[in-house]
């Protein structure tokens, strides 16, 4: 029987290296695997006419589009994005600690991206910051302009939103004194030159540690979407994939473990791997639902803290039943 062409969709990391190059094949499928270095450009071109058979996929639009009774896509749990947020908060003169958020203009790119959505989760539940007296200004962390072009669904109760229109980025708008903060997917270029510019947690490193260690929680930014048509013409296609993601991502750790020459430029990655067994126990990325339960349940329960759903979700609804992967 000829092997079903699936087209896939996703940015080239190395837990996705080992398919990407052919080492691992899934069972019965015939992988056309598009490396797209933007996530973005992946989100819009699947969310905006379901270009791909299968994608990486931002995890709070998955959700929305979920929580909205739109099923053209399911999920399995495969995570190909995960990222302690801690250090992805910029702030500008006056900001000392994270209370003296409150009442401040805070750039974003997106507010319902999973990036931002954590973000004011860890400032809400860790650190008491009131997120209503916020004012949100939405735009591009460093260039002129929107960040994508996102089909975003209609939130369940509305929030200021300010579209920034200036022609500045937001990070020219904090090296000017127009904003107080960033929050989003990567540091602005001001904290480069501007002294006065910092990250609002400079131990970051540590207080993630510290945060993981107490919570459990690797917050994950993506997840592995299939066009509902392909899954369920073709149901094998979930564990096909399922397994294949898991044995990719396994072989990248090994080859990461191979230390006679470093695989990284990390001159001090032998000392990090050390640390990452000491922290997470051997598998600093785990896929399935079971293993990563309190950090998708702290994603949906903050999404319908800040009106991006209507109501948390239970985990096992997001993705395909646990027998379809098995």
């Amino acid at each position: 029987m000829t092997d079903l062409r699936l087209r896939f969709a996703c940015s080239l990391y190395d837990r996705m290296l080992p398919l990407y190059l052919g080492e691992v094949r899934p069972d019965g499928i015939d992988l056309d695997f598009v490396a797209i270095d933007s996530p973005r450009e992946i989100f819009d071109r699947m969310a905006g006419g379901l270009e791909f058979d299968a994608a990486e996929m931002s995890s709070s639009e998955f959700i929305s589009r979920r929580s909205a009774g739109e099923k053209s896509l399911v999920a399995i749990p495969v995570f190909p994005s995960r990222v302690f947020r801690h250090g992805f908060i910029a702030v500008g003169p006056g900001i000392k600690t994270p209370r003296d958020l409150e009442g401040k203009r805070i750039g974003v790119p997106l507010y319902t991206m999973t990036a931002a959505i954590w973000i004011r989760g860890h400032l809400q539940h860790e650190y008491g910051v009131d997120l209503s007296t916020v004012r949100w200004v939405q735009g591009s962390i460093n260039s002129a302009g929107a960040h994508g072009n996102p089909t975003v669904l209609p939130m369940a109760k509305s929030v200021p939103i300010e579209v920034n229109d200036s022609g500045r980025s937001l990070s020219q708008l904090l090296d000017e004194g127009r904003i107080d903060s960033i929050i989003g997917t990567s540091l602005p270029e001001a904290i480069r030159h501007n002294p006065e510019v910092r990250r609002l947690f400079p131990d970051f490193r540590e207080v993630e540690k510290a945060y993981y260690a107490r919570t459990r929680i690797f917050p994950i930014m993506h997840l592995v979407a299939i066009r509902r048509d392909v899954y369920e013409k073709h149901p094998f296609v979930a564990a096909s994939l399922y397994k294949a993601f898991c044995e990719s991502k396994d072989r990248a750790l090994a080859k990461m473990r191979y230390t006679g020459a470093l695989r990284y430029m990390l001159p001090w990655m032998t000392a990090d791997l050390d640390e990452i067994d000491e922290v997470f126990g051997g598998d600093p990325w785990p896929y399935g639902v079971a293993a990563n339960a309190p950090t998708l349940e702290a994603l949906v329960a903050y999404m319908a803290e800040q009106s991006v759903i209507a109501a948390p979700l239970r985990v096992d609804e997001l993705f395909v039943p646990t027998d379809a992967i098995a």
